[in-house]
């Protein structure tokens, strides 16, 4: 369901939010951390999103890349790739932009409590998976083993960098990353996501599956979650890149009758399982 706001917010009304610093990631990357206007935080959970507007322009929806744990702002990591996407990535610091919600019911994370979580990250599939990476690193001792995959076309295209060498030098956490083609500077695995999960052992009956990227890696990823004896209510999905207006008005995010903005983003694989068009 979608996340109840107080009675003085409105679920059609954005409330103000200054840019506080932009930084590029990638060719077409850049993350963009913002201060609420009225000071409050912004309430989320790991795998939720937010609709941002630009006046003038227009809206779009944005999984939250930071954890709920960093407080005072919050991160949204955008790829240009449209009219409001663009024009974002031309703003500069100090400007003011539109916020509703945040939407969606998040990734579960009551349940991954005293459980191992393998989290399966495809190109900007990072995005959303970042702000449940930073939770789990903020309330290390709530989990089980955390094991982080991530994946992506090319060296070119890895994102929050500093980070990804960071995460592999951990000792209480296990990364490993691929890409699909190299060049001459990568010295890594080199191959789709999936070649990764013979590196990794872990007990697939104590253990959920978070698996967010491009539409294709899910069938691939997800049959190697089952392969490996991880139950289908235990696998984990997000459909964020069917949002749209967030509060299931326009209808873009519909499957038969189910609006993904409102039940989702995240579903079970066994809750997918029943909607053929969704995966």
């Amino acid at each position: 369901m979608v996340t109840q706001l107080t009675p003085k917010a409105s679920l059609y009304l954005p409330r103000l939010a200054e840019l506080t610093r932009v930084e590029p990631l990638a060719q077409k990357e850049k993350v963009f951390e913002f201060r609420l206007s009225d000071g409050k935080e912004l309430g989320h959970k790991p795998g939720q999103f937010v609709e941002i507007s630009l006046f003038g322009i227009g809206e779009a929806p944005i999984s939250i890349s930071s954890s709920p744990t960093k407080k005072g702002s919050f991160e949204l990591a955008i790829r240009a790739t449209g009219n409001v996407t663009n024009a974002l990535h031309k703003l500069d610091k100090g400007a003011t932009v539109g916020i509703r919600g945040p939407f969606g019911n998040g990734f579960p994370i009551d349940k991954f409590k005293n459980k191992d979580v393998l989290i399966v990250a495809g190109g900007i599939g990072l995005f959303p998976l970042r702000s449940l990476i930073n939770y789990i690193r903020d309330n290390r001792a709530d989990f089980g083993n955390l094991t982080v995959l991530f994946g992506c076309r090319a060296p070119v295209e890895r994102l929050f960098c500093n980070e990804l060498c960071t995460w592999g030098e951990y000792t209480d956490m296990e990364f490993l990353e691929t890409v699909d083609t190299c060049d001459e500077s990568w010295t890594g695995n080199v191959g789709v996501i999936t070649t990764l999960f013979p590196k990794i052992t872990f007990d697939p009956s104590n253990t959920y599956a978070v698996v967010v990227g491009p539409p294709i890696m899910y069938r691939f990823v997800i049959a190697e979650c089952v392969k490996k004896g991880i139950p289908e209510d235990q696998i984990i999905l997000s459909l964020e890149r069917r949002m749209k207006c967030g509060v299931g008005k326009c209808g873009h995010c519909q499957i038969n009758n189910v609006y993904v903005c409102q039940e989702g983003p995240v579903f079970t694989y066994a809750e997918l399982k029943k909607l053929k068009e969704a995966v």
